[in-house]
């Protein structure tokens, strides 16, 4: 018989979220009883498909511990980096005792809770197939303009190929790792696991995501948390 697909999930989790202005990490924040990051873990952690899940904080990280989740036998802590490429590295190398070279890896920002179960479904199954792997995204639907530095318009950027990438972001253990130790061999700092693909000659698939699926930023987003929240409970 063919050898079944594996999932991980890697959630970079030691972002302190400067933007948006609160006292402790956008992560620990509490919506409707329960905060951010176990909102986002919640969307993976029953899941039958899925091995386990990666959490990399802040190594000054003194929330996290706190939580109920953060004991839950699927759950592996690491400590995390300074750059968001450095703390999902550091979750890929926390799961290398465990994880086969072909093994899928679903790379998800832990602050990102308005992902769905059907959402997810949805994407590991276009996915399955693929000799690379690809990222939820939206295509651009407003005008795009690119600025100098004095903040004025240079030109108006056609949109006709421009996406808003998202996560989940999943790919193969192997070439994920390798194509991230690349990028930090070379001093490279990526924004997100398809740019460090990318940068090693693949071309991750694009699998159209939904507009509810915000990272949370800023204050204001708490309220779309807030309402997504109460039309999916």
């Amino acid at each position: 018989m063919p050898k079944s697909n594996r999932y991980w999930v890697v959630i970079p989790a030691a972002g302190i979220g400067k933007r948006m202005g609160s006292d402790i990490p956008k992560q620990y924040i509490s919506v409707c009883g329960k905060t951010i990051i176990e909102h986002t873990i919640e969307n993976f952690i029953d899941r039958n498909d899925i091995e386990s899940i990666c959490v990399a904080i802040s190594k000054s990280d003194h929330y996290w511990s706190t939580l109920p989740i953060s004991r839950n036998a699927k759950i592996i802590t690491v400590i995390g980096g300074t750059e968001r490429c450095e703390s999902v590295y550091n979750g890929l190398c926390g799961l290398k005792d465990r994880v086969d070279n072909s093994d899928w890896v679903l790379v998800h920002d832990a602050v990102r809770p308005c992902i769905t179960k059907s959402i997810i479904d949805q994407f590991i199954s276009v996915l399955n197939c693929h000799d690379v792997g690809g990222v939820l995204a939206l295509p651009c639907f407003e005008t795009m303009k690119k600025a100098n530095k004095k903040n004025e318009i240079e030109e108006t950027v056609d949109r006709e190929f421009i996406w808003h990438a998202q996560t989940p972001q999943m790919f193969k253990y192997r070439k994920l790792l390798s194509a991230i130790e690349k990028t930090m061999d070379e001093n490279i700092i990526v924004t997100d696991e398809a740019m460090a693909m990318e940068l090693s000659n693949y071309k991750p698939m694009l699998i159209q995501g939904y507009r509810d699926n915000i990272k949370i930023t800023h204050m204001s987003d708490l309220k779309h948390l807030e309402l997504f929240l109460g039309q999916v409970t």
